[in-house]
């Protein structure tokens, strides 16, 4: 099986009801209080220079996700990793719409040539009150991407899969608030660290996609706001 193909059959195992494995997502539930609703593309697609030999099945070590680095000037959330995305406006026709408007506007690229494999069901986003729909596709024709308003966006980036799957890139991110400490996954980038939601949503992705290269989830890494 391919890796286009088990992105298709996770939509699919998600449309059945079938259990799911990762433990980070049972941490971002939707609180029947939150209220604000938001959607993030989740695009994956083929690596430069790693176009797909019909002998051989897409590996997920041939693609690549596009993210982006939020303005640090942002009141919510500065400077952290993130998918593009953001909240669903009543004149979205749906959370996809949403999602692939709010991509084109963050980040330039031409929504024509991304084709929508699905949904993943809505996870929490607690600290700003969002419940977040994942949109899962992939790039059939990738267009270039860029930042389109540095008040929103500090840089957008394509990163290679084999690059978060890699245990050297893997680390546990802790942060102490209220008395309290919180941690999730996260990956080492390129000199950023991505944690928090989009750590867990990556992580819990590779776990269920069954792509996760074992790792040590004791080296963590310690971030101070």
């Amino acid at each position: 099986m391919s890796a286009l193909e088990d992105l298709a059959g996770l939509v699919t195992r998600f449309e059945l009801g079938e259990d799911h494995v990762s433990s980070h997502w049972a941490q971002l539930a939707v609180s029947p209080e939150t209220t604000r609703p938001a959607a993030v593309l989740m695009l994956f697609g083929m690596l430069d220079g790693a176009a797909a030999d019909p002998r051989r099945a897409i590996a997920p070590t041939d693609l690549d996700v596009l993210l982006l680095e939020r303005a640090h000037t942002l009141g919510e959330h500065p400077g952290q990793v993130a998918f593009p995305g953001g909240s669903v406006d009543p004149g979205d026709e749906s959370v996809v719409h949403a999602a692939l408007r709010e991509a084109v506007e963050e980040t330039g690229l031409d929504a024509s040539g991304v084709r929508v494999l699905g949904v993943i069901p809505e996870l929490g986003l607690i600290r700003s009150n969002f419940r977040v729909t994942p949109v899962l596709a992939w790039w059939d024709s990738p267009s270039p991407v860029r930042v389109v308003d540095y008040a929103e966006s500090a840089q957008v980036f394509r990163v290679p899969v084999r690059d978060l799957l890699d245990p050297a890139n893997r680390v546990t991110a802790t942060i102490s608030r209220f008395g309290r400490t919180f941690s999730s996954p996260a990956f080492t980038i390129n000199g950023l660290l991505v944690w928090g939601f989009t750590g867990m949503v990556l992580s819990g992705l590779f776990e269920e996609l069954g792509w996760t290269v074992p790792w040590d989830k004791d080296r963590t890494h310690e971030i101070s706001l």
